[in-house]
């Protein structure tokens, strides 16, 4: 299966431009690159270590999230959070852009570098990393986060495995989650020398943080949307 290649291209007021790009296994989505010349010692994984991580130092000695961040970290560091900047999201399918702040968008790559950066606790959001919607809203985000949870759920249903409609699996993921990014940017303060990417995994917790509380207000919020499913017979795939 071929690689994936998603492209972030920072083009700054002053008429500077950095990129950075990422290149995904097709097939496991996870990230494909060399390991950093120099590895940090806020990369061990026995630095700031997440409570609930399952790895053991012994055979994992680096922090996979802390190891795959090196690089940007070393990138983007010396920028101040509200530099603005305009970024171009490159694609196979398409390019998305959009203006905004130094912290939004190294927020935005930093939430697929922690995806598919071998972190037990972010591999969940991988289907999502796949169809890669960067700067998508609060609201954007519940809706596509709860459908890559009910479509795993099919999917457990059609191996025998018992399904889990009521979303609270979800609510676990993301409280994991907002453990990982916590200690996460416990390791960036003693790496950064400016706060941009320790604001970046800020940005990104606010979500993570919020998730289990807004998941289930802001579905009902969506449920207009499916009026046709609700309110009109069932069809068959004949009648299609």
């Amino acid at each position: 299966m071929d690689s994936i290649k998603i492209k972030y291209i920072f083009r700054w007021p002053d008429a500077g431009e950095d990129s950075y790009e990422l290149v995904l296994d097709g097939a496991t989505l996870d990230i494909i690159s060399p390991r950093p010349g120099e590895i940090p010692q806020w990369a061990m994984l026995d630095f700031n270590k997440c409570p609930s991580c399952p790895l053991d130092a012994r055979s994992s000695p680096y922090c996979p999230l802390a190891l795959a961040l090196v690089s940007l970290n070393s990138s983007f560091a010396h920028l101040n959070s509200y530099e603005k900047v305009h970024v171009a999201v490159v694609t196979v399918e398409r390019t998305t852009t959009k203006d905004t702040t130094a912290q939004q968008a190294v927020s935005s790559l930093m939430g697929l570098i922690s995806t598919c950066s071998g972190c037990p606790h972010t591999r969940f959001f991988k289907p999502m990393a796949r169809f890669h919607q960067p700067f998508a809203t609060g609201q954007e985000t519940i809706y596509r986060a709860a459908s890559m949870y009910m479509l795993a759920q099919y999917f457990l249903k059609t191996e025998g495995k018992e399904a889990d409609y009521g979303l609270a699996g979800l609510n676990d993921i993301y409280r994991s989650l907002h453990e990982v990014n916590t200690h996460c940017a416990m390791r960036l303060r003693h790496g950064a020398s400016n706060d941009s990417t320790v604001n970046a995994v800020v940005l990104l917790d606010m979500f993570a943080k919020s998730m289990p509380y807004a998941i289930e207000e802001s579905l009902e919020e969506l449920g207009h949307l499916f009026h046709p499913f609700l309110h009109e017979p069932n069809r068959s795939a004949g009648d299609l």
